[in-house]
């Protein structure tokens, strides 16, 4: 099964830091990747630009129309993501608690299952 781990920032929690806790938590994803290539659940993981350098698109009257910045103005924003593929959703759990910005009081990790890859519907 395939799960979207997915982490939520919030800049004002991520300027409260310290400089050491930025740093333990980027090493934190490090070694965190590394056991995740170990077990082979790794497919990807990608970490995402601030929401400032977004771009909206929408098409009116059959044109597109780009926005600069985020979709909705909101204090947190998709950071990143890890995608996975393990057993079932308390696994997918499990390695979501291992990130380490799940236990930083402000940040947050959804798991939300794949429900389709590669043009393919999964029930």
């Amino acid at each position: 099964m395939q799960f979207l781990i997915s982490m939520h920032i919030n800049p004002a929690v991520l300027d409260a830091l310290t400089d050491e806790e930025r740093t333990a938590i980027g090493d934190g994803h490090g070694r965190f990747i590394e056991m995740l290539k170990r077990s082979g659940e790794l497919i990807t993981t990608q970490a995402l630009a601030d929401p400032s350098q977004a771009a909206v698109v929408s098409v009116r009257n059959g044109q597109p129309v780009v926005t600069d910045g985020p979709f909705l103005e909101a204090k947190e924003y998709l950071g990143g993501f890890y995608l996975v593929d393990c057993e079932n959703k308390e696994r997918a759990i499990e390695l979501a608690a291992q990130i380490p910005d799940a236990a930083v009081e402000g940040l947050g990790i959804e798991v939300r299952q794949v429900m389709f890859a590669d043009g393919q519907l999964e029930m």
